[in-house]
């Protein structure tokens, strides 16, 4: 199994956990939250949509730089980095998305869920692009993070879902949880 494929499996797996988490949740249990600037769990889908979709575009651009010939040439302070290990260093304990992946769409949670699903042929087609070139030459910057590398920005799509799916999990078993 090749690197690319492992961390593809990887997000396809923290995605089918987040999925399964919210399987079967009714419209009230997915709309409520215990205070109005917390997410609820279609929020947190939403968002974790929205910043899967961007974030495979990003990896998607640094390889047509690769392939263009453009190649970062930028101090990269987190080469060779876990994505744990920047995430530890770089991210305060409760930190703001960025507007592109803010939810601001709404819809039922049952869309979201579809759309969710929806990403895994993206990001295999994207792993099948990645597989023959070396992962720390496509570099696009995070916006807390700073430049990541596509090993580390695979790790990050796995890395996020896990801890939104924590967020949810402790959401449902909030004493004001709609039974």
């Amino acid at each position: 199994m090749t690197t690319v494929v492992r961390l593809v499996s990887a997000v396809d797996d923290a995605r089918q956990i987040l999925l399964d988490q919210v399987e079967g949740l009714t419209a009230a249990q997915a709309a409520w939250k215990p205070y109005a600037d917390e997410w609820s769990v279609t929020e947190n889908v939403e968002h974790l949509f929205l910043a899967e979709f961007s974030g495979v575009s990003k990896i998607w651009q640094a390889l047509e730089d690769v392939q263009g010939g453009k190649r970062w040439t930028e101090m990269n302070p987190n080469r060779g980095r876990s994505i744990e290990d920047i995430i530890a260093s770089t991210w305060k304990a409760k930190e703001k998305a960025p507007p592109i992946a803010t939810p601001n769409i709404g819809g039922p949670l049952a869309f979201w869920v579809s759309a969710t699903r929806t990403l895994g042929d993206t990001l295999a087609e994207l792993g099948r692009e990645l597989d023959p070139y070396d992962l720390s030459a496509i570099v696009y910057p995070h916006f807390i993070c700073g430049p990541l590398d596509a090993r580390q920005r695979l790790e990050f799509l796995r890395f996020h879902i896990e801890r939104h799916v924590g967020q949810i999990r402790r959401l449902m078993e909030n004493p004001g949880f709609p039974k």
